[in-house]
């Protein structure tokens, strides 16, 4: 039998809650969460007297009724009310959103990204020129010891050597 410590349900879940992509993700909710107080307080604040000033005050107050006449509000209305205020609404509030994070988070860390991947290539191409620079000297250093050798090929006798 071997000795092997099996990794518990506590290891695991340690595992877990500690790769980046959790950290990350729970990073990301918390800002997200703070985020939506400052877009909501947005469309209350600017959209929504905007769009009041070519109708109501609220989108939630534009709606069309589906099926009979739609009178009253809350449990007293009748008729079949379609909301579409409301959803005009939430649908500003996420484009809104998502433009914000773009312009201000995404779209900046794109282009840093792409100018510290741009240093590390030209810092890689660079690195690339010298090694052909030095790889073609050095050929051309051995050709011109081979020509100076002569037609033959340099002659049978082994280098001397020059004591100091």
């Amino acid at each position: 039998m071997s000795n092997k410590k099996v990794p518990g349900v506590w290891d695991g879940f340690k595992a877990f809650l500690m790769r980046g992509n959790v950290v990350d993700l729970a990073v990301a909710v918390v800002i997200g969460a703070a985020f939506t107080g400052i877009v909501n307080s947005v469309v209350k604040g600017i959209i929504n007297p905007v769009v009041g000033a070519l109708g109501t005050k609220s989108l939630d107050g534009y709606s069309s009724c589906l099926k009979g006449r739609c009178t009253g509000t809350g449990d007293s209305a009748t008729g079949v009310r379609i909301m579409w205020g409301t959803v005009l609404g939430a649908t500003l509030n996420f484009v809104i959103t998502a433009a914000v994070v773009y312009f201000l988070m995404v779209l900046p860390m794109a282009k840093y990204l792409a100018r510290v991947e741009a240093r590390r290539k030209a810092k890689e191409g660079t690195q690339e020129v010298l090694e052909v620079t030095e790889l073609e000297v050095l050929k051309e250093i051995r050709d011109a010891l081979l020509a100076q050798q002569g037609p033959g090929g340099g002659d049978s006798r082994p280098p001397q050597r020059y004591a100091p």
